[in-house]
């Protein structure tokens, strides 16, 4: 085989392959949005959300044992911003408000702004630090 042949199969295969990267890229970038803007929209009727301030949600179980962690830190940070309303759903007793958030796993965290939009999300024991952070721009 010649130089020039062996040439054109590298460069075809290099278009093949970064075609497919551009491809994957714009897929990838278009789900994002959509979930994004889904996520915004999101029903929040029934939740126990506050409509005069930022609510913290946490879903939580009897059998999961991190929720308790979660539950003391969430405790703490709501004692020290007194206009931040706490909410916890048992994912057991409430499956139906877990599936129309996409909690997947317990513990989950979300943070709602006084309109009930979702601004922060986590899943696991929180950090206090990270949660006034995310709550601190919602007081003003």
């Amino acid at each position: 085989m010649n130089t020039s042949a062996g040439l054109t199969i590298v460069i075809v295969i290099a278009v093949l392959a970064l075609g497919y990267l551009v491809g994957r890229l714009i897929t990838l970038r278009s789900g994002m949005l959509r979930d994004a803007a889904k996520a915004a929209n999101v029903d929040t009727t029934g939740l126990g959300l506050s409509d005069t301030g930022p609510t913290v949600l946490h879903f939580s179980a009897t059998w999961c044992g991190p929720c308790a962690a979660v539950r003391r830190v969430v405790d703490t940070v709501c004692a020290e911003l007194p206009s931040v309303a706490h909410v916890e759903i048992d994912m057991d007793d409430n499956p139906e408000a877990a599936r129309r958030l996409s909690v997947l796993s317990l513990p989950t965290t979300i943070i709602f702004d006084r309109d009930g939009h979702p601004r922060y999300r986590t899943t696991g024991v929180p950090n206090a630090g990270d949660l006034r952070s995310a709550l601190e721009p919602l007081l003003a």
